[in-house]
This record gives structure tokens, sequence and C-alpha cells, in this order.
């Protein structure tokens, strides 16, 4: 019995010493979790949804899959386009999930709502998919990021190039929520200071199936241009019924202020040929877009649109700030990422700004007659680059409060 009792201790003594000197790095430490709040299933799902998960997943995978000793997860939600959805995921994920980072958050009602969370709780949000301007404006926030376009450079690039070809009168189309509220407002204003006239709008419910009589009041105003202020599926609606209305045959030019390859390629070249539109990012614009959009493509069997290729870049940028600050931190992390220059496949000597604008090149493309095109996907003509510092709102226009006047 005393043999026994005296091998037990000396088992005991053994595994404590064991634990004692088993180094700290090599103990389970906690996950780093980033999450993304997206459209999985509806309108936006091909502008976002899972193809920017798997670009995050790409971005955590080419970094190493771990951070200060840390393994990396990225998780994802639906948010059914519904704010309330989305400010409860982010509260959860933050709260009871222990994420300390969220991105995407596609479609701009979903992204103001989450990003009152994120700022209550002082973490960092990073907006890839959401375009409304507000979000670096009035929505500012110390950790809040708006990454890949806005509703300013969208009209901006777009309304600019349209007013200055001779297209001056407008009747806009616009998607009733804080996005193509915004967009309508930011194109009217560099409509009007263009020198060009606005001669009407009307406001369709998001998420529309039938347009035709949207259509016809901006076929009945004779405007030259038809801008559409709204996105993904809608956008994708709209064109095709103006063209079975034979809109564009009259003579009226439909513009779509935001539009991604994606819709391009749903609507057909033989439809959206001679469209002109703003982008922020292009798959086949250079060596290294090409060489991330091979590999993306290789894992979804498309191209990815630009605010899935910022998810990539933002994600990146993100882990490569914890890294150097050597804590989640959010005010650590956010000093970096605001210090480092992005350079990438996304964006050249990219910055982000005191109102957490993230600013680069813009690009007007104009859509390719099936001619010109080679096959899928090959679907724009590079008209223009527009430097980051003419493209987005000057930081002397900031409504955000965190800007020093």
């Amino acid at each position: 019995m005393k043999h026994i009792f005296s091998g037990v201790v000396a088992a005991l003594i053994a595994f404590s010493a064991t634990a004692f000197f088993t180094p700290i790095s090599a103990q389970e430490k906690p996950p780093l979790k980033i999450g993304g709040i997206l459209d999985m299933s509806s309108l936006y799902a091909d502008i976002t949804g899972p193809g920017s998960e798997t670009a995050a997943k790409m971005a955590v995978e080419d970094f190493g899959g771990e951070v200060l000793g840390r393994k990396i997860e990225v998780l994802a939600a639906d948010h059914l386009n519904k704010a309330d959805l989305a400010a409860n995921i982010a509260r959860d994920m933050i709260d009871n999930q222990g994420v300390e980072m969220i991105y995407d958050v596609a479609a701009s009602a979903t992204a103001l709502a989450a990003g009152e969370i994120a700022k209550a709780r002082n973490k960092i949000i990073i907006f890839n998919g959401p375009g409304s301007i507000r979000l670096s404006n009035e929505a500012c926030g110390p950790y809040t990021v708006h990454y890949v376009f806005d509703t300013y450079a969208q009209a901006n690039v777009t309304g600019l190039a349209a007013v200055k070809s001779g297209l001056d009168t407008w009747f806009f189309l616009t998607a009733d929520y804080a996005f193509g509220q915004d967009l309508e407002k930011d194109t009217t204003n560099v409509v009007l200071k263009s020198g060009g006239k606005v001669l009407g709008s009307v406001r369709h419910p998001l998420n529309t199936s039938d347009f035709s009589s949207f259509l016809l009041q901006a076929q009945a105003s004779k405007a030259k241009v038809i801008g559409l202020a709204n996105a993904g599926g809608d956008t994708v609606n709209a064109i095709k019924q103006a063209a079975e209305f034979g809109i564009m045959k009259g003579g009226q030019k439909l513009s779509p202020l935001l539009a991604f390859v994606t819709d391009i390629d749903s609507i057909g070249l033989d439809t959206a040929q001679g469209l002109l539109l703003a982008e922020a990012f292009y798959w086949d614009l250079n060596d290294d877009t090409r060489a991330f959009s091979k590999r993306f493509m290789a894992r979804t069997k498309r191209v990815p649109t630009s605010a899935q290729a910022g998810v990539y870049s933002s994600v990146t940028h993100y882990l490569q700030a914890v890294k150097a600050a050597g804590t989640t931190d959010s005010a650590a992390v956010m000093k970096i990422m605001k210090d480092t220059p992005i350079n990438d496949m996304f964006a050249k000597n990219g910055h982000i700004r005191e109102d957490g604008r993230m600013v680069h090149d813009m690009y007007l493309f104009e859509v390719k007659t099936p001619a010109e095109s080679k096959g899928r996907w090959d679907d724009y003509k590079l008209l223009a680059t527009v430097p980051g510092d003419q493209a987005f709102q000057p930081l002397d226009q900031s409504r955000c409060p965190l800007v020093k006047k």
C-alpha cells in the first residue's frame, strides 16, 4: 500500500513539474476572431456574401493563420438586409463570441446599425460593401474604417464624366433607404455644380422586382440620363427592364451609379454595353489584380467584386497592424492602420484618414461591346484613373466630429 501511495505522489510531482515548465507559447491561447456581417442570400449576395467570407479566409491563410500566438478564426452571419438584425449580430459577435473586428457589413442601413454597436464597445469595424457617405461623416467613429467606395466618390467619378460629355439632364431612380438617398443627393450636387440639371426623381422599395411604373416616369421626363441610385439585384432588374422598354434605343442613357462586375455579368454585354460606371477595383487591371483574382476564382468560380477584393486587403491590413502593435487593443491597432500606407493588389499608396475614409484611386470604366470582349468577365474598358484626393470628399468638407477644423 505504502509503495502504491509513494508511486502516486511521484507521478503527481512529475506532472506538476511538467505543467509548471511548459512554455506559455505552447499553452492554448484563445483564437482571434473576426466577424463578417453579410448579405448571404438576397440582392447583395453576389457583391459581398459568400465571396467576402472567402476573401477574408484567403487573407487569413496568406497571413499564416495565426497572430501573436493565437489562431485566427473567420466568422460570418447573414443580416437578411435588416438593420435591427445586423445590430443584434454585431452585439452577439462582440459580447458573446469574443469578436475583435467586424468586416464588410454589406448595405448601408445595416452598416449604420452595426457601426453604432461597434462604436459603443470600442471595437474596430471595417466597411467594404456599404456605400453611404454618412459612415465617414456623421456616423464616423475612432475605430471605423470606410474602405472601398462611397456615394460621394461614385457620384463624383460617374456624374462628372457624364456631364462633361454632354449628358447634362438627369432623372433619378432611387432605392428608398440611406444608401440610395445619399447617392442621389451626392450625384445631384455633382450634376448641378457641373452645369447640368435634374429633371426629377422617383423612389422604389429595396428589392423591387417590377420597375415598370418607375421607368415610365423616367422615360417621360425626357432626361438624357436616368441615374440608377441603387445596387445589386435592383440595378440588374432596372437595366434589364429598361432594355425591354426600349429606353436606351429611344436615346436615353442609363447610368448605374454603383455597379459591380457581377451585375454586368448578370445583365449581359448585349444590354449593358456602353454603360459608364465607377469602380474601386477591377480584376483585369494589372498583374497583381489578375494574380489575386485567379486564386479567388479557383475557389468561387467567379471573379472578385471590388467589395470582396477590399475585404482581402482590409483584413490583411488589420492583421499586419495587430502583429506590429503586439496587441488587439483597438486604439493601438488603429493607430498603426492609420499610420501605415496600403500597398497591395487593391490599392497603391492608400491611406486611412482621421475620419476613417480609406483614400485610394478610383476608376471610370465603359462596358465593352460583345465584339470587344474576349470572354466571360472581360467586361470593362478603362477610361480614366481618378486619384483618391480628387475622387473622395475633401477632409475640409467632412462632417465627422473627429476631424479637427
